[in-house]
């Protein structure tokens, strides 16, 4: 199995698939209810709806990183501003989702393997996640989807009961 492969495969898995830890992603996401989705509960510094469109920005920069560009700040911003609650809104935050990481999967399985172990060119700084490998890049992503999808369903269970 090639890199691309792999990487390609584990995503997918806990996107929409039998991921190790429990329900991937997309189980998580669509479960939520738009007033849920919008409700900040005590002591919480994010609601469910800021979460997905962090990890939509992010799947984002990592899809930027992936075509050559430089790393940084996503484009919307680290924590992109929800607005008004909106039910026909959050419907869309969740199709973005999708979409995004269908994106950078054809980007994944397209990669020249020659280059997953190759610098995506920048000073290693953790919290921007830079100085690290192509391969370590699509990892760091995946880790980044299953910790805040942890946080999204342990939000709604503190909403919903």
């Amino acid at each position: 199995m090639t890199i691309s492969e792999k990487l390609s495969t584990e995503l997918q898995k806990i996107l929409s698939g039998d991921a190790w830890y429990g329900s991937p992603v997309y189980d998580i996401v669509e479960s939520i209810g738009f007033e849920a989705a919008y409700e900040k509960p005590p002591g919480s510094v994010h609601n469910i709806a800021e979460i997905v469109l962090h990890m939509i920005a992010w799947t984002e920069e990592v899809m930027d990183r992936m075509n050559g560009l430089t790393a940084g700040i996503p484009t919307s911003g680290d924590w992109p501003e929800t607005g008004a609650p909106d039910e026909q809104k959050w419907q869309n935050y969740v199709d973005d989702l999708k979409l995004v990481n269908v994106n950078l999967i054809g980007i994944i399985q397209n990669f020249p393997q020659e280059q997953w172990d190759e610098s995506i060119k920048d000073e290693r700084n953790r919290e921007m996640g830079t100085g690290v490998s192509y391969e370590e890049l699509i990892n760091g992503l995946i880790q980044h989807h299953i910790y805040h999808s942890g946080q999204i369903a342990l939000l709604n269970r503190i909403i919903n009961g």
